[in-house]
């Protein structure tokens, strides 16, 4: 834990972390599939190009030229049989086609058999960042005590600060919350 001279330090430290583990939510968010296609589901996919893992946007354009395909263009043409084995290897149940030039993604609504599970790896994410939110406000409580206690700060100070990291941690929390439920709406939401 670092030391801060001021609780105010404290407290913006405390936000930019957050803030952090919120962007991190969403980019996770991002790679769930819901049904409909975007190339965010791709975005942890990694290519084995030459003997690099790069990620699959980074070898090609990638495009969605309607709501149940994704569409690779490789500008190198010898990476589209890594990039299908590399999609095809992942997780995430796609099945793609690839005709020398191009690699083509159908994204098939998921079965609500795989929605279910989505959503219960939605919430074990949404409980890691929570957590995650948490650690951050209990390192900033700690840290403000510590300015009270080598009377840095005045106890006054310090319960403004405290009640400042509450109302803080309680809009970053809701935060993860609002977009967990609008992701599983969109996930459960059967096109």
């Amino acid at each position: 834990m670092s030391t801060f001279g001021t609780s105010k330090e404290a407290i913006a430290a405390a936000k930019t972390r957050m803030e952090k583990a919120i962007e991190d939510f969403r980019k996770e968010l991002a790679t769930v599939r819901t049904g409909r296609a975007n190339a965010s589901i791709l975005d942890n996919v990694r290519v084995d190009y030459h003997g690099t893992p790069m990620p699959v946007n980074q070898l090609g354009s990638v495009t969605v030229p309607d709501p149940t395909m994704i569409v690779i263009a490789p500008w190198d043409t010898s990476a589209v049989a890594m990039i299908d084995k590399a999609i095809r290897t992942s997780d995430l149940g796609l099945n793609p086609t690839n005709d020398g030039k191009v690699v083509r993604v159908p994204v098939p609504s998921p079965t609500e058999e795989r929605r279910k599970e989505l959503v219960k790896h939605m919430h074990k994410v949404r409980e890691n960042h929570l957590t995650a939110v948490r650690n951050i406000r209990r390192d900033s409580k700690e840290a403000i005590d510590k300015l009270e206690k080598d009377k840095k700060i005045s106890q006054d100070e310090q319960k403004r600060s405290l009640d400042e990291l509450e109302k803080l941690t309680h809009s970053e929390t809701k935060k993860i919350e609002d977009m967990a439920v609008a992701k599983e709406k969109e996930v459960m939401d059967i096109k």
